[in-house]
């Protein structure tokens, strides 16, 4: 008869050669069982360590023998699943749309974006991220609405509320109306973290992450969650504006953060009264959105104007993307056509965003 721990302790002295560790303690081997004079057990191997399989199996039976030589050895090799470089495999391009300050229209720039790209054709997810002022469920037109929990391997998750062909979820779905959010750092991130991990989001070409202005948790939580295909940065042409848009930009340029910014959308560029088409009143003066393209070395990805039909079809649930009768929905389909642009560019030019570590 085999002795258990004798047999263990012959075991330790079959080691890796690549890292020194025994198969025993370094965790990799389960299922071990000893009966009468058969060992038996699973050897978890990363996949470059199939070359290593003679090797582990030659050492153990070398090892057992010299001390139980009737003894049989029986073992299985299985692949160690590698952890997806992304917690969204299914989807194959998260992008943010940032600003520095408040009042820019990023919003209404990321929503009409994600509209403008599903009538492109692609599937996409819109995560409302600004937890202080969720406005998608007021612009989709989804007030009141709730999404489905399910439990999925006894876990509840949420599945997004589809709205325009858009799958979305925010914060404003789970809070009455006039409630506050009153949150701190950590549970900002936790509440994040629930909207990648728990919400059961499909297969998507995009994935548009509405941010908060500026610089603190959330942005922060967020690069360390998932790697970004990229950042859109919304400004008006007011010098005020530029000036805080490029702190926000430059915070996605550090070094340690590192995230492509895809381009500038300059919103606000000019009011046209509906009565007056072809006259262009620039009330927060020019040139800003080109002026934060040449300091952060990108593109302009579109103007786009201040008309009344955009900020009704906003306060009315009727975003105007989803009217390609409007002649502004025009101008975000332009903005679109150069933002797909710009995401095959730097697809094909640069490596993977990788998720901020945290030392």
């Amino acid at each position: 008869m085999l002795d258990n721990n004798k047999v263990l302790d012959l075991l330790r002295q079959v080691v890796n050669p690549n890292t020194t560790k025994n198969i025993v303690d370094s965790g990799i081997m389960h299922d071990y069982q000893v009966r009468e004079h058969r060992v038996s057990f699973t050897l978890l191997l990363h996949p470059s360590e199939d070359n290593l399989k003679m090797l582990y199996l030659a050492k153990a039976e070398e090892s057992i023998k010299s001390v139980y030589p009737e003894a049989e050895v029986l073992i299985n090799f299985r692949k160690e699943q590698q952890a997806p470089s992304t917690p969204l495999p299914q989807v194959k391009n998260v992008i943010a749309v940032a600003s520095g300050k408040g009042g820019v229209g990023k919003s209404t720039v990321a929503l009409n974006l994600a509209i403008s790209l599903q009538q492109q054709g692609f599937k996409v997810g819109l995560l409302d991220a600004d937890l202080y002022g969720p406005s998608m469920p007021t612009m989709m037109g989804l007030r009141g609405k709730r999404p489905e929990i399910r439990k999925i391997a006894d876990k509840p998750k949420m599945i997004p509320i589809e709205q325009f062909g858009i799958h979305t979820i925010s914060l404003g779905f789970l809070l009455e109306e006039e409630q506050a959010v009153v949150l701190r750092g950590p549970r900002l991130g936790g509440i994040i973290k629930q909207f990648v991990y728990d919400t059961v989001w499909p297969d998507l070409d995009y994935l548009i992450m509405d941010l908060p202005p500026g610089t603190g948790d959330i942005q922060l939580t967020i690069v360390q969650t998932i790697p970004l295909t990229g950042v859109v940065i919304v400004t008006t042409p007011q010098q005020v504006a530029v000036a805080d848009a490029l702190k926000a930009m430059n915070m996605f340029l550090l070094p340690n953060v590192n995230v492509p910014i895809l381009g500038v959308v300059e919103n606000m560029s000019w009011f046209t009264p509906v009565e007056l088409p072809d006259h262009k009143y620039k009330l927060f003066g020019e040139g800003g959105g080109e002026k934060l393209t040449k300091l952060g070395e990108t593109v302009l990805l579109g103007q786009i104007p201040l008309t009344m039909s955009v900020r009704e079809g906003g306060d009315a649930g009727l975003p105007v993307a989803s009217r390609p009768d409007d002649p502004a929905a025009d101008y975000f389909k332009d903005m679109t056509l150069q933002f797909i642009q710009a995401v095959n560019r730097r697809n094909n030019t640069q490596d993977q965003t990788k998720i901020v570590k945290v030392s």
